[in-house]
């Protein structure tokens, strides 16, 4: 199937690791300008260095909890790459522990960062031909699980933003979906973390996954690139969930 991305101008927030990297990388392999951010700005360099002979990249050092930062990237980018068609916002904070900074940093972080992209991305989507928003979610926004807290509200809060924002923007051709990994595996990743600090744990969760295995990066990318694509055009306002069949809540 031919996706037709080949020349969209498609950002990318929290590319240099795990699913948003493969998110870079997926775009990238379709033919599409990628810019990406991330805070270490050696991670950066080394990322857009990496990818470079894979088609035009461009990475950023930004805190996408500032703001103005973010704001100022939204049209730099926009500007380098001669407008914008997809927004992906996939930086969380995976801030878990319930406590003050946890709530702040998931409502700052997850939630405003994901607000902040869309209306800074705005302008630039709505002289697009085939505009897109995408947020990365999780499956612990929509059940309750070791997760919830801080971090799994603000993902509920993501779901139901970016469903608000597919009624709104639909008459101006905008569509606008989540995506919503089950727990996914990658090395340096918040499982491999818990898998060597708290083997109970990962082993429960491990066990909760039907297929036997966690999911990888790639395999939460691929849907993200089918819904900015011009075949998933008649998708907007959906929750997509990509977790092996872990969660057992029927999604009406």
């Amino acid at each position: 199937m031919d996706l037709q991305l080949s020349g969209t101008r498609v950002l990318v927030t929290g590319g240099t690791r795990g699913i948003g990297r493969a998110i870079v990388e997926a775009f990238l392999d379709e033919g599409a300008h990628v810019g990406f951010c991330a805070r270490d700005a050696a991670e950066v360099r080394s990322v857009e260095e990496a990818l470079a002979a894979r088609g035009t990249v461009r990475g950023t050092s930004v805190d996408v909890g500032d703001a103005a930062a973010l704001a100022a990237w939204v049209e730099r980018s926009a500007a380098d790459l001669g407008g914008l068609d997809t927004v992906v916002a996939n930086v969380s904070a995976l801030a878990i522990p319930d406590t003050e900074e946890s709530w702040q940093a998931s409502l700052n972080v997850d939630v405003m960062h994901t607000v902040r992209l869309v209306r800074a991305a705005m302008p630039h989507l709505e002289a697009s031909a085939s505009a897109s928003i995408i947020a990365v979610s999780s499956v612990s926004g929509r059940e309750s699980d070791f997760a919830s807290g801080p971090y799994g509200t603000a993902k509920t809060a993501i779901i139901g933003y970016v469903h608000g924002l597919a009624l709104q923007l639909a008459e101006k051709g905008i569509r606008a979906n989540t995506v919503s990994p089950g727990n996914t595996y990658f090395e340096g990743g918040v499982w491999a973390g818990i898998e060597s600090g708290d083997p109970d744990l990962y082993s429960s969760a491990l066990g909760l996954n039907p297929t036997g295995q966690m999911g990888t990066p790639e395999e939460v990318a691929a849907p993200v690139v089918f819904l900015a694509s011009r075949a998933a055009r008649r998708i907007s306002g959906t929750n997509l969930v990509v977790d092996g069949a872990l969660t057992r809540g029927i999604q009406l």
